[in-house]
Formats: C-alpha cells, structure tokens, sequence
C-alpha cells in the first residue's frame, strides 16, 4: 500500500512540475505574442503614415537592410504609396489619411522566428483638390502571411506576402478625361424592381464586403455561401450573390446553369468571370451599356454627353478584362460627392472604393446595366 501510495504522490508531483511548466510556457507565449501583436501595431502605424506623407523614412527601422526578402517587402510598400498617390493626383485628388486595423488570425514560433497570418483593413480618405467638396472615404481589406525574425530584443520583417491590388506601375496610369463632368449627371432613385431590386443588392454588397473599411457583418462573408478566395477568386462569386442571393440580395431567379447548390458551391456561371458574364448578357438579365478602355467610357460622346459611365446605376456590374479575358468582376454601390463610380467587390475585399483603383491604361472595362 505503501508502494502505491508513493507512486501516486509521485505522479501528483510529476504532474504539478509539468503543470507549472506549462503555465509558464503558456506565460511567454502569451508574453511574446503581445510583443508580436505590438511590433504589427507600430509597424502599420508608420506605414500608413508613410502613405500618406511619401516618406519610406517612417517604415526603414522595421527591415532588414541587406536581406533580400525584406528589402523587397519594404520595396513593396514604397511602390504601393507611390502607386495610390500618383493615381490620386492624376484623378485631382490627394490622400488625407490612411488608417489601418488588424486581426491576428495565426502566430507560429521557431526559435527567434514568427510566422503571422493577419487581416487588415485599411480605411483611405481623399478630398478633390479644386472642389469645395466633404472628405470621401474608401476601404481595403488584405490577407497577409508575415515572416518575422527577432534579433536581440527587437523584431523585424524579413519577408511579407499578400494580395496587394494597389501595387500597379504608375506610369500606366491613364489620364484623367477633358469635359468628364460626373456631378452634373442627375442619378435616378434605387428601384426595387419587379426582378431585380437594386436597394437589397446594394445593401448585400455592403454588408457583406469582407475585411475592408467599412463593411458589415463584422468583416464577415456570408457563410451560406464558400468562399473561392483560395480557389481562383471568390470576386464572381460575391457578384453572383450580390445580384442573385434571394434572402438579401437582389433575388434574381437562378436560371439556365446559373445557381448555387447548397452547401456544396456554385456551377460554372456562378463562380467564373468569363462564363458569368456571358450568362448575364445571353439570359437578358444585363445589357452591355459599353466596354472599352478608360477613357473610352469616360470622354463625352453623341450618345453620351457625359460618357457610357454616366449610365452607371447603383447595382450595376463592372467586368474587367485584362488580355481578352475578364478577370474581375465589381459592384457598382455609389457616386462620391464629385459623382466618380464607387465599387464593391471580393479578392480584394473593397468598400467604396474608385472603380479604377488598381488598375491600369490596358485595362479594358464592360459596363453592364442589370435590367430592373
């Protein structure tokens, strides 16, 4: 009895060592990812202030000079500032503020490296330059996968990885069109349509915009629906339920190959850019109000006094095509106080934003009016 009884005692003191061994494991990895969650904070604060001001002087204590992959990260961020303000001027606009938040999905250690898979939401406001105009705010959401490395008691960024739209040559911007005057265009009311309805479509794209500034749902996706984003793109899909989800969107009936199979996922038209804009065009459910590059929508016309992209209505669809192919698709939510297209979309997640911003000269742009 005696034996056993000892052998517990044993097992009890085994096990309170292993117990407070943990305790203080789960102290420090506790402690070190409030050191990462931290170093992120600072590291982003700068970085929005470097957008805004164009000063890679504010990010360079965050890298590592020398190491390739972080010169490149650092590179990344330089050309992207560079990118969002160049388009900002050629549009007579300036950025006024950058504002980011973050969410910290995943952190793995090894020795004196972190690993970190983050969301973050980026909130931008501009302001027209020659227009006694409020601020107009924009929102962006990123998933990033960030490689840290720790030296001495400082961390930094030894390399970064995410799906940046902003990350464009500027120099392919296209200029901004004489005579477009988007403010004088008198806009109709939101329909509710006796097919479709344009106020729930709207209210769908909004709600449900994913990690960008400003969406619903807390920057949650529907979860009736999977998501694409690791699949090729989840843009389509999104736009397919803006225009089709009938609890909340604009309850278009699903017709010929078009639909979602619950939970399972959507058909070929449903997920896929080219054949769902194909589908939208032959089922009659969206008429082409004109495609071509930017400035071909924009510059005035015989048919257009104030170009195709005045025709432009809350609910309607933006493809974009790159080479021949459609390779995004947008949702036309608003107009800004100067009347410029606003558009929501998925892969990135965007609120509001321009709908050109990220895009470039050889872009290729079908306008596409949903029939009410």
């Amino acid at each position: 009895m005696y034996r056993w009884q000892s052998k517990i005692a044993l097992l009890i003191i085994l096990f309170i060592i292993i117990f407070s061994l943990g305790l203080t494991r789960a102290e420090a990895d506790s402690k070190t990812d409030e050191e990462v969650a931290a170093f992120l904070s600072r590291l982003f604060v700068c970085r929005d202030r470097s957008l805004v001001e164009q000063n890679k002087k504010n990010m360079e204590d965050f890298y590592l000079p020398g190491l390739p992959s972080s010169e490149a990260a650092l590179r990344h961020e330089v050309d992207s500032s560079t990118y969002v303000n160049t388009w900002a001027q050629k549009r007579g606009m300036h950025i006024t503020k950058a504002t980011s938040e973050i969410r910290i999905v995943r952190i793995k250690f090894s020795t004196d490296i972190a690993k970190v898979s983050f969301v973050q939401s980026l909130k931008l406001s501009y302001v027209y330059d020659d227009r006694n105009l409020p601020e107009q705010s924009m929102g962006i959401g990123t998933r990033h996968a960030v490689v840290l490395k720790k030296m001495g008691a400082r961390w930094f960024v030894s390399s970064e990885w995410y799906l940046d739209p902003l990350e464009e040559n500027p120099n392919l911007i296209p200029e901004s069109v004489d005579g477009y005057a988007p403010a004088k265009v008198p806009r109709p009311g939101l329909s509710l349509g006796r097919h479709y309805n344009r106020q729930r479509a709207v209210a769908y794209a909004n709600k449900y915009a994913g990690i960008a500034w400003g969406a619903g749902n807390n920057h949650r996706y529907n979860p009736r629906y999977l998501d694409y984003t690791g699949k090729g793109g989840d843009c389509t899909n999104f736009a397919s339920q803006v225009i089709g989800d009938i609890k909340e969107g604009g309850g278009l009936r699903m017709s010929q190959g078009w639909r979602y199979y619950y939970p399972k996922g959507g058909s070929q038209s449903w997920v896929q850019t080219d054949a769902f804009k194909n589908f939208l065009i032959r089922s009659g459910y969206g008429t082409v109000i004109a495609n071509g590059h930017y400035s071909d929508l924009l510059k005035p016309s015989k048919k257009y006094a104030h170009g195709a992209i005045s025709r432009l209505m809350p609910g309607d669809l933006i493809a974009y095509v790159m080479k021949g192919d459609v390779d995004h698709f947008s949702i036309v939510v608003d107009f800004d106080d100067n009347g410029y297209p606003l558009v929501n979309s998925h892969t990135a997640d965007r609120y509001r934003v321009p709908f050109d911003l990220g895009w470039d000269k050889h872009t290729k742009y079908i306008l596409i009016h949903m029939k009410d």
